[in-house]
C-alpha cells in the first residue's frame, strides 16, 4: 500500500516553516516552492525559443536544407512528446523533486552537446536529448503545481507560469538573435546560455521544493514507453518524408503507416494489462479528459506550426535580422502574456473556465486564418494584429486544457492525466511542424519555379530554394531575391491557413467539454483528506468493500420514509440496520464484503427459499413484503406473506443472496442467505416501531414556531427522519424503533437545540422543545477586483473557540446564524488573512464586510 506524508498540506515536520498537517500551504510557501520550478520552466522554454531566429543561419552554417531545418525543431518535439507520458507516470510513483532535477541535468547535457555540433545530423541527435529533458520540465511543472495548489486557486499561479512563458518566449528569440548577430559569440552560444540558468534552478529547487515521496513497490511500464515512442516516431518519419523521398501513396507509406498503427494497437494491448500503465486507458472513459486530449492535439498543431515558422517569414520573406525577427514577434507574445495572466486571475475569482477555452479557440482560429492572408510585403501593423490575436487565443487555451483535466482526476492519477494532455499537445506540434514543414518546402519550391518563369533564365541556377536548401538572401541578385521573398511569404501563409483548420477543429471539440466546478483543494490535500479508503467503504465487522456494493444493498434495504411531519418530506432513515442502536446486521456486512453480482450455477426452475415472517412474541406478520436480490442489487424474486406469515420464492441457483423483509409498523430487515443444491428454510424476525410527536415553542413568549426543521437521528448519528413543524409548531414521526434517539430542531432567528429522547416500546412518545432567539452576522468579502468567491471566513468567540467556518459564494457573501451576543473575531483568508474584532448585539442581523488584498495592491 502506498504511504505518503501530506505536503501540499504540509506535515507538522515539513521544512521551512510548513503549516501544521492537513492545512494548505500559504502564498509565501507556494511562491518559494515555485521559484525553482519556474526557473526550470524558464530554462525549458528558453531552449525552445532561443534557436528559432538563429536556425536559418545555423542550418546554413552546418550545410542543411529545409528538411534539416524542420527536423531540428521536430526532433526536440518528438522526444518531448514520447518522453512526456513516462515523466508523468514516474511522477505518480517517485519523488517529483528528484525527477525535476534529473530533467534539468538531461537538458544541460543535451545543450552542451548541441553547442558542439559539427553537422546537422549531430545537432538533431542532441536536440533529441534536449527534448527529453524539456519534456520532463514541462510535464512536471504542471504536476507539481497541481499537487500543491487547488484547481480554483491554480489560475492565479498559472498567471506566474504564463508570465514566465511569455518572458522566455520573448527573451529567447531576442537573445538568440543578439547572440547570432554578435560575431565574437556565434550561434553555438544559443545552446550554452541556458546552462547557467539550469544550474541555478537545480540549487534553488534543492532548497525550496519539498514534496512527499510516495513509497510503494512499483514496476515502470517500459514496454508501453517504448511502443508509444516507436509508434509516434514512425508516424512522424512518414509525415516528413512522404511526398519528398517517396509518394504519399506508395509501398513505403503503407509500410510506415501500417507499422505505426500496429505499434499503436500493441501499445493499447500492453497498457490494458500493465499494472502501472504509462497512460491509464481508463482515464479516457472520462469525457472531459478524452475531449481535452483531442483538443490539445489540434491546439498543438495550430500553436507550434503557427509560431515556429515566424523566424523564416521575417528573415527570408521580409529580410530582417535574427534580432529584429525576435522583436517583431512581440505582439504575439504580449497577447499570450496578457491572456494567460488575466484569464488565470479571473478563473480564480469566478471558478468558471469553459468560456475562456471557447474564446481561445475562436481567437486562435481567427488569428491563423488572418495570418494565412499575409504576403512578403504585407503591412507590418496588420501582421502584428493577427499575431496578437493568435497569442491571446493560445494563452487562453493552453493552460486551461490542462486545468480542466487535472480537476477531473484523483490525486494518484494526477501525473498521468497531466502528461497525457501535454503528450497530445506535443504530438500535435511534432506532427504539425513535420507535415507542414514538408508542405511549406514544396509550396515554396512551386512558387519559386512560378516566379522564375517571369525573369531572366540565367537566374534559375542561383535559385537555391528551388532544390530545398535555405537561401542566402544577401547573396541573391535583386530580381531573384524578390522571387524568393515572395515565395517564402506565400508558402508560410499557406501553412498558417492549414493550421487555422486544425484550430477550428479544436474549437469544435471544446464546445462539447462539460464545465465542472473547480475543486478548492490541491491534490496532496485531497490525498490527505481522502485517507487510505479511496473508493471503498468500511462496514460493520471490519469488512472493507466497494462502495457501489454497499450502495446497492442499502438502496434496496433502506427503510421507507417516515410519515407524520406536517408538510415534510422525510429523508430515508438508513435504518436497514435492524434494532435501534445496534450495529449493521452481519447479513449486510457479509453480502457487501462478498460483493458477488448474482449467483452461479442457476438451474431450471430455481431453488426454493421459504419460511415465516414474525414479529414480537413470534406473532405472524401478514402482508409483509419479502424481496430476494443479488449481491449486486438486482431483484431476483418477490413474495407477500400469507395470514400465518408464510412466504415462498425461488432463487435462480446456488450462491449468496440478500433477503429483505418489510411491513407497515415494523422495522425493515435485511439478511444474507446462502443457497446450496436444496431448498432453504429461513424465518425473518421484524422489530416493531413506535411513534414520536411534539411541539416547538419560542422560549421568549411560549408561542409556536412554524416551519422549524426537525431532524431525528439514532445513537450512531444516522438520520431517521426529517421534516418541518406546522402552524401550531407541531411535528410527528411514525415507525421508530424503540430506544434512544436525538431530536435536533433549527429555525430561522433561533438557536438550534438538540436533546435526547427515549422512544417507548409502544404508543407515541411526546416531547416539547423550546428555542431561544439568536443573532445573525453577515457580510461580503471583497478583493481589489470585486466580491471574492470561495474565500474562507472563520468566526472565533472571546474564549478562542471556533464558532463556525464558511466559504463565500459567487457574490462574496457569508453569514453566521444563531449566535449569542458578545465579543467575536472574524478571520478571512483567500488572500493574506485579515482578522477583525466585533461585538454581536444578540438579536437581529449585524453586517460586517471584509476587504482582502495582497501587499501593495
Amino acid at each position: 500500500m502506498a504511504t505518503t506524508t501530506p505536503a501540499g498540506v504540509r506535515g507538522s515536520h515539513a521544512k521551512h516553516g510548513g503549516a501544521p498537517e492537513g492545512t494548505p500551504m500559504t502564498h509565501r510557501q507556494i511562491m518559494e516552492a515555485l521559484s525553482g520550478l519556474l526557473l526550470g520552466m524558464f530554462v525549458a522554454i528558453l531552449s525552445s525559443t532561443i534557436v528559432s531566429n538563429a536556425l536559418p543561419e545555423i542550418i546554413g552554417d552546418l550545410g542543411g536544407g529545409q528538411s534539416a531545418y524542420t527536423w531540428v525543431v521536430t526532433a526536440a518535439l518528438l522526444s518531448m512528446t514520447a518522453a512526456t507520458p513516462l515523466w508523468g507516470k514516474l511522477a505518480d510513483l517517485y519523488s517529483k523533486k528528484a525527477l525535476v532535477q534529473i530533467a534539468l541535468v538531461v537538458y544541460v547535457l543535451g545543450s552542451a552537446a548541441a553547442g558542439l555540433s559539427q553537422n546537422a545530423g549531430m545537432l538533431i541527435a542532441c536536440r533529441v536529448v534536449q527534448g527529453i529533458g524539456v519534456g520532463g520540465l514541462s510535464a512536471l511543472a504542471q504536476i507539481v503545481m497541481a499537487a500543491m495548489i487547488s484547481p480554483r486557486e491554480r489560475g492565479r499561479y498559472s498567471g506566474y507560469l504564463g508570465a514566465t512563458f511569455a518572458v522566455a518566449t520573448v527573451g529567447g528569440p531576442l537573445l538568440g538573435g543578439v547572440i547570432t548577430d554578435t560575431s565574437w559569440l556565434g550561434w553555438r552560444w544559443c545552446f550554452y546560455v541556458g546552462v547557467p540558468f539550469a544550474v541555478i534552478a537545480l540549487i534553488v529547487l534543492q532548497k525550496t521544493l519539498h514534496l512527499p515521496v510516495v513509497k510503494r513497490d512499483v514496476k515502470v511500464d517500459w514496454n508501453g514507453a517504448f511502443l508509444v515512442s516507436a509508434a509516434v516516431s514512425l508516424l512522424l518519419l512518414w509525415v516528413t518524408f512522404a511526398g519528398d523521398k517517396y509518394d504519399w501513396l506508395s509501398w513505403q507509406s503503407g509500410a510506415m503507416v501500417g507499422g505505426s498503427v500496429l505499434l499503436g494497437l500493441l501499445f493499447v494491448l500492453v497498457e490494458s494489462r500493465a499494472a502501472e500503465p504509462i497512460i491509464p486507458l481508463r482515464l479516457f472513459r472520462n469525457r472531459t479528459i478524452a475531449l481535452s486530449s483531442i483538443a490539445s492535439l489540434f491546439v498543438g498543431i495550430a500553436m507550434f506550426s503557427g509560431t515556429v515558422f515566424f523566424s523564416q517569414y521575417f528573415q527570408l520573406a521580409r529580410n530582417e535580422s535574427p534580432t529584429m525577427s525576435g522583436v517583431l514577434t512581440i505582439p504575439m507574445i504580449g497577447g499570450l502574456f496578457v491572456s494567460s495572466t488575466v484569464s488565470g486571475q479571473i478563473i480564480t475569482r469566478t471558478g468558471r473556465w469553459k468560456a475562456w477555452l471557447v474564446a481561445g479557440g475562436v481567437l486562435i482560429t481567427a488569428g491563423l486564418g488572418l495570418l494565412g492572408t499575409i504576403r512578403y510585403d504585407t503591412d507590418y501593423w496588420k501582421t502584428a494584429v493577427f499575431m496578437a490575436l493568435l497569442g491571446l487565443g493560445i494563452g487562453m487555451m493552453m493552460q486551461n486544457l490542462v486545468l480542466c483535466t487535472q480537476n477531473q482526476v484523483a490525486p494518484r492519477d494526477l501525473g498521468a492525466a497531466s502528461s497525457t494532455v501535454t503528450f497530445f499537445r506535443s504530438l500535435g506540434g511534432a506532427m504539425g511542424v513535420s507535415a507542414l514543414g514538408a508542405v511549406m518546402a514544396h509550396r515554396i519550391t512551386d512558387y519559386v519555379k512560378d516566379g522564375l518563369s517571369g525573369i531572366d533564365p540565367k537566374y534559375a541556377a542561383a535559385a537555391g530554394s528551388g532544390n530545398g536548401s535555405i537561401p542566402d538572401m544577401d547573396a541573391l541578385p535583386a530580381p531573384l531575391r524578390a522571387v524568393v521573398e515572395s515565395a517564402y511569404g506565400h508558402g508560410i501563409a499557406d501553412v498558417f491557413l492549414i493550421a487555422a483548420c486544425t484550430a477550428l477543429l479544436a474549437l469544435v471539440v471544446t464546445l462539447f467539454i462539460k464545465e465542472v466546478p473547480l475543486r478548492t483543494s490541491g491534490a496532496l490535500a485531497q490525498a490527505a483528506s481522502d485517507g487510505p479508503a479511496g473508493a471503498e467503504a468500511q462496514v460493520a465487522g471490519g469488512a472493507t468493500v466497494p462502495s457501489e456494493a454497499v450502495a446497492a444493498t442499502e438502496a434496496v434495504a433502506g427503510a421507507p420514509a417516515a410519515e407524520g411531519l406536517p408538510g415534510a418530506s422525510v429523508a430515508d432513515s438508513g435504518t436497514a440496520a435492524g434494532a435501534q442502536g445496534s450495529p449493521r446486521p452481519a447479513a449486510v456486512a457479509t453480502a457487501t464484503a462478498t460483493a458477488l453480482d448474482g449467483p452461479g450455477g442457476a438451474g431450471p426452475g430455481g431453488i426454493a427459499v421459504h419460511g415465516f415472517v414474525r414479529g414480537a412474541e413470534n406473532a405472524p406478520v401478514p402482508r409483509a413484503a419479502v424481496t430476494l436480490i443479488s449481491l449486486g442489487g438486482r431483484q431476483l424474486g418477490r413474495s407477500v406473506a400469507q395470514a400465518d406469515g408464510a412466504y415462498a420464492l425461488d432463487a435462480p441457483g446456488t450462491g449468496s443472496y440478500v433477503l429483505i423483509a418489510s411491513a407497515d409498523g415494523f422495522q425493515p430487515q435485511a439478511s444474507t442467505i446462502v443457497v446450496h443444491d436444496g431448498p432453504v428454510a429461513y424465518d425473518v424476525l421484524l422489530s416493531g416501531t413506535s411513534g414520536l410527536s411534539g411541539v416547538v415553542r419560542a422560549a421568549a413568549d411560549g408561542g409556536p414556531v412554524k416551519d422549524a426543521m426537525v431532524v431525528v437521528t439514532d445513537v450512531r448519528g444516522d438520520v431517521l427522519a426529517t421534516g418541518s413543524t406546522g402552524e401550531q409548531g407541531e411535528f410527528a414521526v411514525a415507525e421508530l424503533v424503540p430506544g434512544t434517539v436525538t431530536v435536533a430542531v433549527n429555525a430561522a432567528g433561533h438557536r438550534p437545540v438538540a436533546l435526547p429522547v427515549d422512544v417507548g416500546g409502544t404508543g407515541v412518545t411526546r416531547v416539547e422543545v423550546e428555542l431561544s432567539a439568536g443573532a445573525r452576522l453577515q457580510g461580503v468579502v471583497r478583493a481589489p477586483g470585486g466580491p471574492l468567491a470561495d474565500a474562507r471566513v472563520t468566526l472565533v468567540d472571546a474564549a478562542g473557540n471556533v464558532v463556525g467556518s464558511a466559504r463565500t459564494g459567487t457574490d462574496g457573501a457569508y453569514a453566521f446564524t444563531d449566535l449569542d451576543g458578545g465579543e467575536y473575531t472574524v478571520i478571512a483568508t483567500g488572500y493574506p488573512p485579515v482578522a477583525t474584532a466585533l461585538t454581536v448585539t444578540g438579536g437581529g442581523a449585524d453586517g460586517h464586510d471584509i476587504e482582502l488584498a495582497h501587499p501593495g495592491e
